[in-house]
């Protein structure tokens, strides 16, 4: 991935959980997500404008991710920036953050970050910069070198979401919205830690409420990412967007025990042909 078609940046996030929830050798974890991709049915017709793929350890999640990310092989070479929301686990936010990177980086290069969009989102009130957010945060950086593997150059607008409304998510979505070169990932498991039957119940419910861009429908421990998934469905709705379940599992299914389980899924939102 390279850095800039200019001048390489000056600050750079570096990698915070690789080697613990994906492999810290390139090669190996290139490798890994080739693989995860031969797993998942090839991408059919016009690549969605949103996704929402989950943020657990490539063991436990990386499937079902797979199957969200494959769907934005066909426009490779059309998608030149991806905002990217997840939801902030160790930093008490207000609204949503920002970085002050230039660039966030992996073993598998560096992704440069859209100054400029990050610049025009700061003068939204429920915007702030704050790099603690971003220092540890695994919900943002996972999702990464899966877009490297799938994109060819393209920047990144990161935003840790705090306490906020969907309705200031949803006013984020619509300022950045752009065109066919720019797309949205939500990063968020969905229910944590309940037995694997009761986890299958919830998260079908909560496919639904997306599947039917309900945010209302969506319970509060449904989602770790409750609210950027909220204010999507509430983009997704004014746009004219549908959405659709690629893959809807946990780590009951992947790599883990069944008495406590995360749950995953998988879901794109496409124009209405």
């Amino acid at each position: 991935m390279a850095t800039s078609e200019t001048a390489a940046p000056r600050k750079v996030r570096p990698p915070a959980v690789a080697g613990r929830f994906y492999p810290s050798d390139p090669i190996e974890l290139r490798q890994l997500i080739t693989g995860l991709f031969a797993e998942v049915p090839p991408a059919t017709g016009l690549a969605p404008k949103a996704l929402i793929a989950p943020h657990a350890g490539y063991p436990y999640s990386g499937p079902i991710a797979a199957s969200a990310y494959a769907q934005l092989i066909p426009a490779r070479d059309q998608i030149k920036r991806i905002i990217l929301l997840g939801p902030s686990h160790f930093v008490a936010v207000q609204g949503l953050a920002t970085s002050s990177a230039e660039a966030f980086a992996t073993p598998l290069g560096v992704v440069p970050v859209d100054v400029e969009a990050v610049r025009q989102v700061r003068l939204l009130p429920q915007v702030r910069e704050l790099d603690e957010a971003h220092a540890q945060e695994h919900s943002l950086e996972v999702q990464l070198p899966f877009l490297q593997t799938v994109l060819g150059d393209f920047t990144l607008v990161p935003l840790a979401v705090g306490d906020a409304s969907a309705d200031d998510i949803t006013q984020v979505l619509d300022l950045l919205w752009g065109g066919p070169e720019t797309r949205i990932v939500i990063s968020s498991d969905l229910s944590h830690y309940q037995d694997f039957q009761t986890a299958r119940r919830l998260d079908r419910a909560t496919a639904k409420a997306i599947e039917t861009l309900k945010p209302g429908d969506i319970g509060e421990e449904r989602a770790c990412g409750r609210m950027p998934i909220c204010g999507l469905l509430q983009a997704a709705r004014s746009h004219g967007l549908r959405a659709r379940t690629l893959d809807l599992r946990n780590s009951g299914d992947t790599a883990g025990p069944r008495d406590r389980v995360v749950g995953y899924g998988a879901f794109v939102f496409e124009e209405v042909r």
